[in-house]
């Protein structure tokens, strides 16, 4: 045994350093001195969060290990866009709501404020003309020199129509019966018919790459992202960079090695079946399957129970699928499958004793199917932990489905999503969600979903969500005692924002308490689509039944908003039966709204107190109420605690002539764009 041992071990450590030799890629680089010296040192480039000042958001949001910089602030010789907010727009998906275009031939530079040796760009380029997408070089350079190129692809991006989406431009209305807010219509029941000019509602622009550099760049040097002269692509657009020094890999030698089981590292055969039977040997050796670097094809589900899988880390290790359609639909609705790990379903009792880290998985899914499960992680999964993990182009990164307990979900990506990033999804109790980096997802960026089973304990901790394409950075649907602490949420883009509290989706009441506190939500505030309304950053939704558990919002930091910083809202078929009650806001800060700091649509009440204001475009308390306009006032009443202080053009925003419930309701008020956040 001993000997059967040392073999493995051999075989897997050369196997090791052959892929090691194989994915390392040295790139040349020269000095930028002259023969009369070095240059004058390069404009430094910002580093930013969420496209702010690191200062204004400190303490909020994942500790990643990256540094971004917003392409509008680099050097370029190309055509800032934005920035603009509008739905449809390149710029409204921009980080930060701007970017730069480049033209054949025209460049961006980025000056390191760190020693790099992995670089991840985000970018957009055309979708062909029948959809599907197109691939175009990216040259990189590090000092002028020691040219890479990527090859950039949409093959991943541009979705258009109406939800589920389409991926053709050309296609006419998905659901013709459907209000439009664009011709004000119902169009199938309009004479004469409008025409939807095409493409209809683009949307899902960008992707994003990943670069190792083969070396370190230091401190101070350049890369320059160029599009080449020769590009297929009309544009090129580059919204940001993120630089970060990558660590070798994690090696684990006592470990049931896929290698050894006939996985390929190459990626040119499936290596599904490698990793069933690693995982086999190591449940029944009581060993974690290790994973070396390399990029495995994987095409399907692969189940996971009682069992450690360990990557490299997510830059060497890669499990990369191809999204396969079924002959005949899964008993779950599935269509296709693709790669992902998957606990066993709830129905059967779930799986525990999980543990993922450090790998990649990359999905091929360019479609919204709402009934396939080609998520990257999925199932049910108690006692267990995700931990390290890139997440791209699966429709959601992690969604779990209980009854299930004790999932830890941390230090992880989830990056360009059909959908949503994470959902804990129906009866997921005493699970977190912590450290997480969220961006570009095509739904909720992280949400809980109690969906006729209630959640209970859960907590979102530290998460940073970005850009979300539609529907919220957060939403909280239902539950028992929820929290959500120390989260940044940026740019959500329309028909959601920021944060919401939804009593809606057939989910169960809010129960107990739910404490939001501590989170910054920037350039929120944003379009209700079918409604033609602002939101609020945060908003809560009475569509199914009241909300009137114990709600906390403490500490919380909104900034920069499009239209209001808060809003409650019942939709209109239910304004006279559900209300929101037993809201309380405590210490918030509002840093300009484009409209009011409070939209109240709703019945209901709620305290203020410590909630100071500033740089408001509109009344401070939009108070409409349900709209009945009783002679005794609103049906909404905003009730002050003290120390609510600050506002805007109008006055106070809590001025003592709006209580306790006097009606101020201006249905859509002009919007005034506020100046950028600054220290407060």
């Amino acid at each position: 045994m001993r000997n059967t041992v040392s073999w493995s071990r051999r075989r897997a450590a050369r196997a090791l350093a052959l892929v090691l030799a194989a994915a390392t890629v040295v790139v040349g680089t020269s000095s930028a001195a002259s023969a009369h010296g070095r240059p004058p040192a390069p404009t430094p480039t910002p580093v930013t969060r969420a496209a702010l000042d690191p200062a204004l958001v400190s303490g909020r949001g994942a500790a990643v290990g990256f540094l971004e910089q917003e392409a509008e602030k680099a050097v370029t010789n190309g055509t800032v866009i934005g920035p603009d907010r509008t739905a449809y727009t390149l710029p409204a998906e921009a980080s930060g709501r701007s970017a730069v275009q480049l033209a054949p031939g025209q460049y961006v530079e980025f000056t390191l404020p760190k020693a790099a040796n992995a670089l991840t760009v985000r970018y957009s380029i055309p979708d062909s003309a029948t959809g599907g997408g197109i691939t175009a070089p990216l040259d990189v350079t590090v000092n002028g020199s020691g040219k890479r190129t990527m090859t950039l692809t949409s093959q991943y991006s541009w979705l258009y129509n109406q939800y589920p989406f389409s991926n053709d431009p050309n296609a006419g209305l998905l659901h013709p019966d459907w209000w439009i807010t664009e011709c004000g219509c119902v169009p199938a029941y309009t004479t004469p018919t409008p025409t939807i000019t095409t493409p209809f509602r683009p949307m899902h622009f960008y992707d994003e790459q990943r670069l190792l550099l083969g070396k370190t760049a230091k401190a101070g040097d350049t890369v320059r992202l160029t599009a080449p002269a020769g590009t297929n692509a009309a544009w090129t657009v580059i919204d940001l960079l993120d630089s970060e020094q990558v660590g070798l890999p994690h090696v684990r030698f006592k470990a049931a090695n896929v290698l050894l089981f006939g996985a390929d590292p190459f990626g040119k055969k499936d290596s599904a079946a490698a990793f069933d039977k690693a995982i086999a040997f190591a449940q029944k050796k009581d060993l974690p399957v290790y994973v070396p670097p390399g990029v495995y094809q994987v095409n399907r589900h692969i189940i996971v129970d009682d069992v450690t899988i360990e990557g490299a880390g997510s830059w060497y290790t890669t499990i990369r699928g191809k999204e396969v359609a079924l002959s005949t639909p899964a008993p779950d609705g599935s269509v296709h499958t693709g790669v992902g790990f998957y606990g066993k379903d709830a129905s059967v009792g779930g799986s525990s004793n999980v543990h993922l880290s450090g790998f990649a998985i990359q999905g091929d899914v360019r479609e919204r199917i709402d009934t396939d499960q080609v998520n990257g992680v999925g199932g049910a999964l108690s006692d267990s932990t995700i931990d390290g993990l890139y997440i791209q182009h699966t429709k959601v990164g992690v969604w779990v489905d209980g009854p299930m307990d004790n999932l830890v979900v941390k230090n992880s990506y989830f990056v360009d999503q059909i959908a949503d990033g994470l959902n804990f999804h129906t009866g997921v109790t005493s699970s977190v969600a912590s450290n997480n980096f969220v961006r570009n997802t095509g739904d909720d960026g992280l949400a809980m979903w109690a969906e006729n089973t209630t959640n209970s304990g859960n907590k979102f901790e530290n998460n940073t969500v970005q850009t979300p394409t539609l529907a919220n950075g957060i939403a909280i649907y239902g539950g028992h005692d929820t929290t959500l602490v120390g989260n940044l949420v940026a740019d959500p883009i329309r028909e959601g924002s920021g944060i919401q509290v939804g009593s809606r989706f057939g989910a169960e009441p809010f129960t107990g308490s739910l404490w939001i506190t501590d989170n910054t939500t920037v350039r929120a505030g944003t379009y209700e689509l079918n409604w033609n309304i602002g939101l609020g950053a945060i908003w809560f939704y009475a569509l199914q039944g009241n909300i009137d558990a114990d709600i906390q919002v403490v500490g919380d930091h909104f900034l920069d908003n499009t239209y209001n910083a808060i809003m409650v809202v019942a939709d209109w078929p239910v304004k006279d039966l559900y209300s929101v009650t037993n809201v309380h806001f405590k210490d918030i800060r509002v840093d300009g709204t484009g409209t009011s700091v409070l939209s109240a649509r709703a019945a209901g009440s709620a305290t203020f107190e410590n909630a100071d204001a500033r740089n408001v475009g509109a009344v401070g308390i939009n108070n409409c109420g349900s709209f009945n306009f009783p002679p005794t006032g609103s049906e909404w009443s905003s009730i002050d605690l003290g120390g609510n202080d600050g506002g805007g053009t109008t006055g106070p925003w809590f001025g003592s002539w709006q209580l306790p419930n006097t009606i101020t309701c201006d249905d859509r008020p002009p919007v005034v764009v506020p100046p950028a956040p600054s220290p407060w």
